[in-house]
């Protein structure tokens, strides 16, 4: 899959060896097709990780070369603003959203004061606008992760964060009575 200037070379081996070949062979080609077109790529964003299902622990390093140079092995990688890793559990690019979606709730809610800067009003548009879409970028990808309690505790931290601040309530006030007075759907049903 190719998109921009990001390319994912994604195949499926019945062992390492057979999982090692076949980028080899597409890299080969991708090589002579830059080389034809006088592309230079860049070999130090490039990066290899395998994905595997299994359980059993077995040798699980792979060498893929890039212009006759092996890739550095990885265990995440960010593709498209989405961090995958290497068993797809999302982990990694849910507490990273999380921490994001935080630290903007943080600076948003110091230009929103009481006496001076945005009026109250402006923060569920800023909910609406800026925390909702950054934690939902690529939910179809990743919607199965949520079945994870410790994932779903992360996004009901931030939709509570929020909901304290538009509701100007009490740190003790529920989540779900959060959610009523502030008339937000919860983020997690």
């Amino acid at each position: 899959m190719a998109y921009a200037d990001d390319l994912l070379i994604a195949t499926r081996g019945d062992s390492i060896r057979a999982v090692q070949n076949y980028p080899n062979v597409e890299m080969s080609k991708s090589n002579e097709w830059s080389r034809r077109n006088k592309i230079k790529c860049n070999d130090k964003k490039s990066k290899a990780m395998l994905v595997t299902s299994r359980k059993k622990r077995e040798d699980q390093d792979i060498t893929i070369y890039l212009h006759f140079k092996p890739l550095e092995q990885v265990t995440q990688t960010k593709y498209l603003g989405t961090i995958l890793d290497r068993k797809f559990k999302f982990h990694e690019h849910i507490r990273y959203a999380a921490e994001r979606s935080t630290k903007l709730i943080h600076n948003l809610s110091r230009s929103a004061r009481m006496t001076w800067g945005l009026k109250n009003e402006a923060v569920p548009t800023m909910y609406k606008g800026a925390i909702l879409p950054l934690l939902m970028y690529g939910a179809p990808i990743w919607s199965e992760a949520m079945k994870y309690e410790l994932n779903m505790q992360k996004y009901v931290r931030v939709q509570r964060l929020i909901n304290l601040k538009m509701a100007r309530a009490y740190r003790t006030t529920s989540n779900k009575a959060l959610c009523i007075l502030t008339g937000a759907t919860p983020i997690i049903l």
